[in-house]
């Protein structure tokens, strides 16, 4: 029996621990039934597509110890996506094509009896589309942007919440001491999920989020609230894709071949905001950027990444394709893949993490 492992998109803390507990338990169950073989695509499905394909046998001696490394051993891509393929043409355009047929062909004479495609919100479409078309897909929740409404919590979202924390911990002595305004940038793209609990856990007088529009003028308030006679500071926690009432993102065009934007840049978009409103503090900004996707994942990833490993081999075990492993209600259990893609998870302006915020005095601008 053969299994594929592929991992897609951005790259986060546990990757190598979902990989590790795939063949940890492979390796279980040759020792009790059929031999089991588990292989790696390198970057994502491009190993499948590239000729020659770059498809490799990950024995015990390979996987071994990876689960306390960041990223992937299998390399990733976020330009790999079967059904809008890039293809840079000669005048340095991108055109996309649809090479799913060619994938599902290839893949089908490979014959893998199962394929787990460890990536996040766009990673499970594909593999839902795959599944569609007989391809005996298994899905792994993979984001450190807590995205997936389909589970509880992402591998990779706690390491970057750590990560944000301790850096904002820094910031907060040298604000003190210099009585600025430090604002402080997170990824996340359209969710807050990072920014927020990076507020809280370090203690932010403000935090501005995606699904919360901010006014410039209510914050200069807030700001001007925490200073007297020049004497004061304020920590600022924004989400990569905040935005003012009255505007939008700050993005520019991804890379050639990414049908992504790039965001980035909405600190010192607000450094300029509020000076143009009137705050008089001294202001400095901080883009943490992939500082938050790198290094070894906290324990707590660890162990989420190795169950959702053991979980999806049980799944491809009993042949429960078209489905995402998933943790929720403090259980790995799995949910369909149709259910995993249905809808985006955003961070609820009514929720309790957003009213218990404001009850511990973080502004959202709003």
């Amino acid at each position: 029996m053969k299994i594929l492992v592929l991992t897609g998109g951005g790259d986060a803390p546990g990757l190598n621990a979902v990989i590790r507990g795939v063949c940890k338990r492979a390796r279980k169950e040759s020792l009790h039934s059929e031999p089991w073989e588990v292989y790696g695509s390198i970057e994502a499905f491009n190993g499948v597509l590239n000729e020659p394909q770059e498809i490799i046998k990950l024995t015990g001696k390979k996987t071994a110890g990876i689960h306390v490394k960041g990223g992937t051993i299998l390399k990733t891509t976020n330009k790999a996506n079967p059904i809008k393929f890039p293809v840079v043409q000669p005048d340095g355009s991108t055109q996309f094509f649809d090479r799913s047929d060619e994938l599902v062909k290839k893949l089908k004479a490979l014959k893998f009896d199962a394929i787990i495609n460890i990536g996040g919100d766009g990673s499970q479409k594909i593999s839902k589309t795959l599944f569609d078309k007989g391809l005996p897909m298994i899905g792994v929740p993979k984001t450190i942007d807590n995205d997936l409404s389909a589970t509880d919590i992402t591998f990779g979202f706690q390491t970057a919440v750590q990560i944000a924390t301790d850096s904002f911990d820094k910031l907060v002595t040298t604000a003190e001491s210099h009585h600025r305004v430090m604002i402080m940038e997170v990824m996340g793209r359209d969710a807050g999920w990072i920014a927020l609990h990076t507020a809280i856990a370090g203690g932010a007088e403000i935090c501005l989020i995606p699904e919360i529009p901010y006014d410039i003028n209510k914050l200069v308030k807030k700001i001007g609230a925490r200073y007297k006679n020049g004497r004061g500071f304020v920590n600022i926690v924004i989400a990569e894709g905040a935005k003012p009432k009255a505007g939008s993102i700050t993005a520019s065009a991804g890379e050639k071949g990414s049908e992504h934007v790039r965001l980035g840049g909405v600190a010192y978009q607000l450094s300029k905001q509020l000076k143009d409103a009137g705050c008089q503090a001294e202001i400095r900004e901080t883009v943490l950027g992939h500082v938050q996707r790198g290094g070894t994942p906290t324990a707590f990833d660890r162990v989420l990444a190795s169950l959702f490993g053991v979980k999806a081999f049980e799944l491809a075990l009993n042949k429960q394709f078209g489905r995402m492993v998933a943790f929720k209600n403090n259980s790995i259990t799995s949910v369909s893949l149709e259910e995993a893609t249905a809808e985006y998870n955003f961070l609820s302006k009514d929720s309790y993490l957003v009213q218990a915020s404001k009850g511990l005095g973080i502004s959202f601008g709003d």
